[in-house]
């Protein structure tokens, strides 16, 4: 059982933005942003490679609908997923990232000199 499954059955807090039969978002208790929300599934789905097209595209339309209550649809926000422990995904529990509230950066995603990619 993840962190995550903890929070959706209600035994750890979370500042819930938004939640329905299906999904979960909330505030991230380690902000990277201004904004930034954790958008899960409510059924345990291992990562994005793992996820079906059904409940992606409800996803979508959830995530559509927190970008909108955060005021996030018109000025613009960062989503992002983690697929797997090389990735950096820590939780294995399918979460997307929506960050925004200001003009967002790209830091360096890796210590790996890229010159030897290609």
């Amino acid at each position: 059982m993840t962190i995550f499954t903890k929070i959706i059955n209600g035994e750890l807090p979370s500042n819930k933005v938004l939640e329905n039969d299906k999904f979960l978002a909330f505030h991230d208790i380690n902000p990277k942003a201004p904004i930034h929300i954790l958008i899960i599934p409510k059924k345990e789905v291992e990562n994005f490679q793992s996820v079906n097209a059904e409940l992606m595209g409800e996803m979508t339309l959830f995530i559509h609908e927190v970008a909108k209550l955060m005021g996030l649809d018109k000025s613009g926000y960062r989503l992002i997923t983690n697929n797997g422990k090389d990735s950096g995904q820590e939780v294995m529990h399918l979460h997307f990232h929506m960050l925004g509230g200001s003009k967002l950066t790209w830091p360096h995603l890796a210590d790996t000199d890229t010159k030897n990619f290609f």
